[in-house]
């Protein structure tokens, strides 16, 4: 995703930790697993891969156990994370309600702006700009959904919103429209677009969705919702009754927290996007 070896284990950790925290867990343990050219680049440079990580672990509060590691043509990093949770507060994907409205808390365009740094239209503060979202945990955000309470969550990844929503909305046996004008976006990823710099999985993403999408939006926002994320923010879906004091809470610690839609009964697993504000 990124050059630099130490943002990148940030990356790294923060995406791993993230399926922990969109079950609502906390982290427990973590394993390291890696990937590297020993002979081939410098040990440097793992190490530092491996420095970023270990922050994010103890960011976390997440014990470092050890790791598995293999000679490999290609870098990989990850983390096998094991979380702790009371079996009656597990949050799922597939609760949502009737009448819930969506949550965002991380800025979507992630997907557009790395392939907009490998082809170096992407200026360096505006690297960093993604790489901090990128590598903010979901720690905050997942506790405040259970000290307020939400009826269902997914960490937005490689699929999209309209990805991770679609799966939502079918377990659910819903139906969700959301509105552009309330989506939370990198400004950077506009600059991005007027060059034509599409990552493949984006594609890849509005091609699997096809019919399960109804949009009456332009082009770019629907490359946008459908945009494959790295280490990207949870989605909720809360009662009514808890939007406000949630966006309230959430909004100390992800400042790009947005409502971005509603949930309603429908065909299941379908999806409205409407180019106008949740609210007139």
């Amino acid at each position: 995703m990124v050059d630099d070896p130490y943002s990148f284990g940030q990356i790294a950790a923060a995406n791993a930790l993230s399926d922990i925290y969109a079950m609502g867990a906390a982290p427990l343990t973590a394993l390291n697993l890696v990937s590297f050219p020993i002979h081939k680049l410098d040990k440097s440079i793992l190490l530092e891969i491996l420095r970023g990580g270990r922050e994010k672990i103890n960011e976390a509060g997440a014990v470092l156990l050890g790791g598995h590691s293999i000679d490999d043509p290609e870098p990989k990093y990850g983390l096998a994370v094991t979380g702790l949770i009371h079996p009656d507060k597990i949050l799922t994907n597939r609760d949502a309600q009737d009448g819930d409205y969506l949550i965002l808390t991380k800025p979507l365009g992630i997907g557009i702006i790395t392939t907009g740094i490998k082809q170096g239209i992407v200026s360096q503060t505006e690297e960093n700009e993604a790489v901090e979202i990128m590598a903010m945990l979901n720690k905050e955000a997942s506790r405040l959904a259970l000290l307020v309470g939400v009826n269902a969550c997914t960490d937005v990844t490689g699929f999209g919103l309209l990805g991770h929503l679609h799966e939502m909305m079918k377990a659910s046996g819903l139906h969700a429209e959301i509105y552009t004008e309330s989506i939370p976006v990198v400004d950077t990823v506009w600059k991005c677009l007027e060059k034509g710099t599409v990552p493949g999985g984006t594609m890849a993403n509005l091609a699997y969705l096809g019919e399960n999408v109804r949009s009456y939006c332009s082009e770019n926002w629907k490359l946008i919702l459908g945009d494959a994320q790295t280490s990207g923010g949870l989605l909720f879906a809360v009662p009514e009754q808890r939007k406000e004091e949630l966006i309230r809470k959430l909004n100390q610690y992800h400042p790009y927290s947005r409502i971005v839609g509603r949930v309603y009964r429908g065909e299941a697993g379908k999806i409205s996007i409407y180019q106008k504000n949740l609210t007139p």
